[in-house]
């Protein structure tokens, strides 16, 4: 398999998968791609000032706590203020135009372009795993519409992060189910970061996103404690955290065995079931959202964001 590359041309994955045949990544979950600049500034010493993150559920925040208004924080809410927090001076601003429900190339072309207009000046792209659990999927398909997103972003002058999504089988058999597919979207991944100079946070073989404990009971969005791990190796890519976040808690003894299989009972029923009838009837969660920050708004340090241009 190959993605597009910058003019046009093959990029080899090859490499990139050869080193994640599903084992534990031996250099840590989070790596840093593309981490100095052009006037040789090491990424502790960049600023930014105005930041959107894309994607779907996972950058739309998804069962993490709810702000003022509703919506759910997320890991990105959280990112945002940690880097309004750390400025230097001036205004920080941030924008969320992710929507639960996403596919792939639906990112690329409503949230891309949308995002280039705003002129930001770090982006961070998280999307695939929808894609991933279509019966459809095509991985060429996809990596090349990440591609094309990612090289549109980059020459406009943004920084880029992308994600490298967890091994979906250290938890689930239903999800191992889609386990190669999602290690072959992070190969891509990574050799499009390679080509185009931009930071992965890489989630496969994180034993700390095992724990039951950062997942919430639908087992496909985050709990709150899972986006603030999320956010802590989205700082750590930025150079604005350290490696403490892939430390895993201390263990969790679970329920016991029959109410382990309440709870599988009461998931199929709550919400793979639901998954399930939406497909069939071609509908998406995310039909009816729209972004929980499509324009602008300003954060503060040691506060809420505020609308703002």
């Amino acid at each position: 398999m190959s993605a597009v590359g910058p003019s046009g041309g093959s990029t080899s994955v090859g490499s990139a998968r050869s080193s994640r045949e599903g084992k534990p990544s031996t250099t840590g979950p989070s790596h840093v791609r593309g981490s100095r600049h052009a006037s040789g500034r090491a990424d502790g010493e960049r600023q930014w000032t105005r930041f959107v993150a894309l994607g779907d559920s996972f950058t739309e925040g998804m069962q993490d706590d709810l702000r003022h208004d509703g919506r759910h924080r997320g890991w990105a809410d959280r990112v945002a203020q940690a880097l309004a927090d750390d400025a230097s001076s001036g205004t920080f601003q941030y924008a969320n135009l992710a929507v639960r429900g996403r596919l792939l190339p639906q990112v690329i072309t409503e949230q891309v372009p949308a995002a280039i207009g705003m002129q930001p000046d770090l982006v961070t792209l998280g999307a695939g795993v929808n894609d991933a659990l279509r019966r459809t999927f095509d991985l060429d398909a996809v990596a090349t519409q990440l591609e094309r997103g990612v090289r549109a972003l980059r020459a406009s002058g943004a920084d880029v992060v992308l994600f490298a999504f967890g091994d979906p089988a250290r938890r689930s058999a239903v999800m191992g189910l889609i386990r190669d597919r999602i290690r072959a979207l992070n190969s891509a991944t990574l050799s499009i970061a390679d080509v185009h100079g931009c930071r992965v946070v890489d989630f496969w073989g994180a034993a700390v996103f095992d724990d039951d404990r950062v997942w919430d009971p639908d087992r496909l969005h985050l709990s709150p404690a899972g986006h603030r791990l999320a956010s802590d190796a989205v700082l750590e890519a930025l150079g604005r955290g350290d490696t403490r976040w892939r430390t895993p808690g201390a263990p969790d003894p679970g329920p016991n065995r029959v109410r382990r299989v309440s709870s599988h009972v009461g998931w199929a029923q709550q919400h793979a079931a639901p998954w399930v009838r939406r497909r069939l009837r071609g509908e998406s969660s995310g039909d009816a959202v729209t972004p929980k920050n499509p324009d602008w708004t300003v954060v503060h340090r040691g506060g809420e964001a505020s609308t703002g241009d």
